[in-house]
């Protein structure tokens, strides 16, 4: 079959470059990857057709050097580049930096990038293509005074947010007047740290609200359709960790209204490829449009196990300017999805990373699992990127039966070397309110305090295996000592016997 694109470069490393492998491999695309100095050896460079070396490990000396990557793309020869996610995924420079070299960017274009990645310019377009917004207000960070009687206008609480960038960067809560000035400073110096640009804007803060997104899929002929929802309420510090689909609180009439808002905005803004429309959605299913994703989603599977698409397939499809696969109508969802993001930190102390080699590492399996996992055994987990090593992704009937597949597949799973988040997630898959999808953003913070996951880690686990098949062996070899022949001897008939029971009990024992 003729895709189009005969090449492709994956401007990305770990379980996302294994992904995006995969869908080239079904498509009959040869697939080009890069690598640092410390990834030279990573389980994605084992999987390309090809692989560069793109520099030291700092990303900001490998994969996000956009002069690296465009030679790369010459030197093999490649017809497109997908950025997966992170790093360079929303780069409106990096996309305009490969149009004008004539490759494919599998995502939208620049100036659709440029415009939503601006919170303030995307919150004019949803305004003007009537989608509800959080109340809030525009402001010169300078002029304090006046940011305070907007701020007064809109009511407190509210949040202070960057313009640029998102994932918690440049955000604070404040719940009075005067935590305000300090508030503003705070977020205004943080955003410029991260993304260069120090302004910020506010809006009222929601107590409780949970994170539903919409993923849209949209060609270049004008067919827009969306897939349904994703609820990704389970967060800390304005990072997911857990998504699932559909939500437990969306139902049918619910879901068409939010997919319709979706999709407005994608025509209001000209958008083409696969993206992701975010709301806020209050204590009384009231729902607010939060941002634009101009990429492919960390959480994209879930959609996939439930709608039967494949994402990465559609997204190079629709850079490939084909019309979309499936119409309004084809899309239903089927069953219910859990994804719980694998991640090299220890959740007992403040989800602090966590670096080393995996000294072991068994991924679950059976009915109804899938793994997008970025490592193997002996794989090492560096310290210069995101700590996330797979996905473990989980599909039921039904969402009571989705919970009890995650369950069981997360008692299956294996790691030692380093410290993951497989307990927490176990704790969180026991826990009576989640069951009852009793949650928010705040679910974490109200529900476990100070962190307290109280569950086995993968190398305790292990290590009491261990020792209570050592005790056993040496109880009953002390038992058979006990009971020998007081001739017992060396060489003896009886010494064979005995030896060769022993390391057949042993052996029976593993």
């Amino acid at each position: 079959m003729d895709t189009g694109i005969k090449k492709l470069l994956i401007a990305n490393r770990g379980e996302i470059a294994i992904r995006v492998i995969r869908a080239c491999r079904d498509m009959g695309i040869r697939s080009v990857g890069v690598f640092s100095d410390c990834d030279a050896t990573a389980f994605h460079v084992r999987m390309v057709d090809e692989a560069y070396h793109i520099g030291p490990p700092p990303s900001t000396e490998s994969y996000l050097v956009q002069d690296k990557l465009i030679e790369v793309a010459r030197k093999a020869g490649v017809d497109a580049i997908h950025p997966g996610y992170g790093f360079l995924a929303e780069n409106a420079s990096f996309a305009q930096r490969c149009a004008d070299e004539g490759l494919l960017f599998i995502g939208p274009d620049a100036a659709t990038i440029a415009m939503l990645g601006d919170k303030l310019q995307a919150r004019k377009a949803a305004l003007e293509a009537g989608l509800p917004v959080v109340p809030g207000a525009t402001f010169d960070p300078e002029n304090i005074a006046e940011a305070l009687k907007k701020a007064d206008e809109v009511g407190f609480p509210v949040l202070v947010k960057a313009a640029a960038g998102g994932g918690g960067k440049g955000m604070r809560v404040v719940q009075a007047a005067d935590q305000f000035a300090q508030a503003v400073r705070s977020a205004s110096n943080e955003a410029a740290s991260a993304f260069g640009d120090g302004r910020v804007y506010i809006e009222r803060y929601l107590a409780r609200p949970r994170h539903i997104e919409i993923q849209i899929l949209c060609d270049r002929h004008g067919n827009s359709i969306y897939l349904g929802e994703r609820e990704c309420s389970i967060q800390r510090r304005h990072q997911k960790l857990i998504e699932e689909s559909p939500s437990t609180i969306v139902d049918e009439d619910m879901r068409r209204r939010m997919g319709t808002a979706a999709i407005k905005i994608a025509r209001q803004t000209g958008y083409v490829g696969a993206g992701t429309v975010e709301f806020m959605v209050d204590e009384r299913r009231e729902y607010y449009f939060l941002e634009v994703n101009t990429r492919l989603q960390v959480e994209h599977p879930v959609t996939e196990m439930v709608t039967g698409l494949d994402l990465v397939k559609a997204q190079i499809d629709i850079a490939e300017g084909k019309k979309l696969a499936h119409t309004q109508e084809d899309i239903k969802l089927n069953g219910h999805a859990i994804e719980c993001r694998i991640c090299a930190e220890n959740p007992e102390d403040n989800f602090i990373p966590s670096t080393g080699k995996l000294k072991n590492y068994r991924i679950p399996a059976g009915p109804g699992v899938r793994v997008d996992s970025g490592v193997v055994i002996f794989s090492e987990v560096p310290i210069y990127y995101d700590p996330l090593i797979a996905k473990l992704i989980v599909w039921g009937k039904d969402r009571t039966e989705a919970i009890r597949r995650t369950r069981r597949a997360l008692e299956e799973y294996r790691v030692s070397g380093v410290d993951t988040t497989i307990g927490f997630h176990r704790t969180i898959m026991d826990d009576e309110k989640f069951i009852k999808g009793d949650i928010s953003t705040r679910f974490l913070e109200e529900e476990y305090p100070g962190h307290k996951y109280s569950r086995l880690t993968d190398d305790l686990r292990e290590t009491a295996a261990i020792a209570s098949a050592l005790h056993t062996f040496v109880f009953t070899r002390r038992i058979n000592v006990a009971a020998r022949p007081r001739d017992y001897r060396a060489g003896s008939r009886w010494s064979e016997c005995h030896r060769r029971l022993n390391l057949r009990n042993f052996q029976g024992s593993r």
